[in-house]
């Protein structure tokens, strides 16, 4: 057993974000089983896996069985390659990529690498850290940390909500009126098949919203005969939300596997549409060493693009049979 005193530099960062800094090669699965039996103690007592370590905390590290060092898997040539002309921003503190779809962010749940192995295989010894997360299927502008310093700050400033972040999707049906917010809270759950999924639990969920404006309607060969494209704007940041949120008003993502319309989904690979239609559009925020805010913008990816020319305004959609 250690007991590890927090030091100023990781002050700010989630328990199991550290433990996996401190037993590297130990699964996720096993350091979360372990937190949640509570052998992991911060100042003797128990906490949750999003607890928030403070400088001078001792945290107690039980004697953890790690597997044998493996061999890295490398990321192939043609994504590495991919990823260093993914650069959408860059200073000497952090760096925003243009993260493509069928992609994530890190590796685990059986995969090898994600994005974060891949960045710091083309740039080894830099310390770069996730600041926040998108989906698999999601593309768009995706902020990386290059210090731990600047991780804590955008962490802070995440929290007060001082990020500002917008997606574009494409909802199947469309919007009450231009503007739309969803306040309705979340809550994580794990199905029969092991897998996750998000609901709305007003009674027991956290507190989300997400403002919905709509952009552009098109026509669309389904029950509701219109598919919207809309800005997504996250007021919190829970996992799944837009997705979650969109559903709960009874426009779907388009694309979406899994809270989505399944024929919908069928129809749509007619007109390209292989994959969950949403994408983080741009993000904006000023930390401290900024002299200016920073806004950054991320171009729709083509295979998008290309869905919204060919479903076209209230054209595409009824002139051709997508019911094949």
């Amino acid at each position: 057993m250690a007991v590890v005193c927090v030091d100023a530099e990781s002050a700010g960062q989630r328990i199991d974000n550290f433990l996996l800094r401190h037993l590297k090669g130990v699964p996720r699965s096993h350091l979360y089983r372990v937190l949640r039996r509570g052998e992991v103690r911060v100042n003797k007592g128990r906490i949750q896996a999003d607890y928030r370590l403070q400088a001078g905390d001792l945290v107690r590290i039980p004697p953890v069985r790690t597997p044998a060092p493996e061999a890295a898997v490398r990321a192939p040539d043609s994504q590495l390659a991919r990823l260093a002309g993914a650069v959408l921003f860059e200073d000497e503190r952090l760096l925003v990529i243009d993260k493509p779809a069928g992609l994530a962010v890190h590796g685990g749940s059986g995969l090898s690498y994600g994005l974060i192995e891949s960045l710091r295989q083309l740039r080894p010894g830099a310390e770069l850290e996730l600041v926040h997360r998108l989906d698999r299927d999601t593309s768009g502008a995706l902020v990386i940390s290059k210090r731990r310093s600047t991780l804590r700050e955008l962490h802070r400033l995440i929290r007060a909500g001082g990020m500002d972040k917008r997606y574009l999707a494409l909802i199947l049906g469309d919007l009450p009126q231009d503007e739309v917010t969803v306040d309705a809270a979340l809550t994580k759950n794990i199905d029969q098949g092991g897998e996750r999924v998000v609901k709305v639990d007003r009674a027991g969920g956290k507190a989300a919203r997400t403002v919905f404006r709509r952009l552009r309607r098109l026509s669309f060969a389904g029950p509701a005969g219109v598919a919207t494209l809309v800005e997504a704007r996250l007021i919190t940041g829970r996992t799944h939300q837009i997705r979650v949120h969109a559903a709960h008003l009874g426009t779907p993502l388009a694309g979406d596997p899994k809270y989505g319309d399944f024929e919908a989904n069928r129809r749509l690979k007619a007109v390209g549409l292989t994959r969950l239609f949403l994408h983080a559009a741009s993000v904006g925020f000023r930390a401290e060493y900024m002299a200016a805010p920073l806004w950054v913008e991320s171009p729709l990816a083509p295979e998008l693009e290309q869905v919204l020319e060919r479903l076209g305004d209230g054209q595409a959609g009824a002139d051709r049979d997508l019911s094949q």
